[in-house]
């Protein structure tokens, strides 16, 4: 039976650290995010909020906190109905020091059968990615991509 998954690992000129905050500060989440507030306390157990624009679009449960190596949490869409009727999936940051540069990997999985959420973020985690990595190498994240113009 075919399992859904998501697999993306991208090499930052970066450090642990610096990664880590942008993955965790909302202030920095909003810039490469598209105006999404990524806000939690970083604790097992404990929930993470995304809000754009005052509105919480995401709801999730922090499964692991390894400050600055690894960070799991379900994932939860709740802006769209077809989303919010499905089960949690999850997803899982895993950061790994090498010199100069860091490597991310972004594993995101456990999603339903026939997901939506699955077919959503398969777009969606590559253009986000690239904008953290290209916000943390420059200073500034990749410009919003239109797909309406294509």
């Amino acid at each position: 039976m075919f399992e859904p998954i998501i697999l993306i690992t991208t090499y930052i000129a970066s450090t642990p650290e610096n990664l880590w905050n942008a993955l965790t500060d909302p202030e920095i989440t909003q810039q490469y995010w598209s105006g999404t507030r990524i806000e939690s306390d970083w604790k097992v157990g404990s929930k993470i909020i995304y809000r754009r624009e005052g509105k919480i679009t995401d709801e999730h449960t922090i499964l692991e906190v390894e400050p600055f190596r690894r960070l799991s949490h379900t994932f939860h869409p709740v802006f769209i109905e077809e989303f919010r009727n499905e089960s949690p999936s999850r997803v899982t940051f895993e950061i790994e020091a090498g010199g100069q540069v860091v490597r991310l990997t972004v594993i995101h999985d456990e999603f339903e059968e026939d997901s939506e959420v699955y077919h959503a973020c398969s777009e969606a985690w590559p253009m986000l990615i690239s904008s953290l990595k290209t916000l943390l190498e420059t200073g500034k994240p990749l410009p919003d991509f239109d797909f309406e113009e294509e």
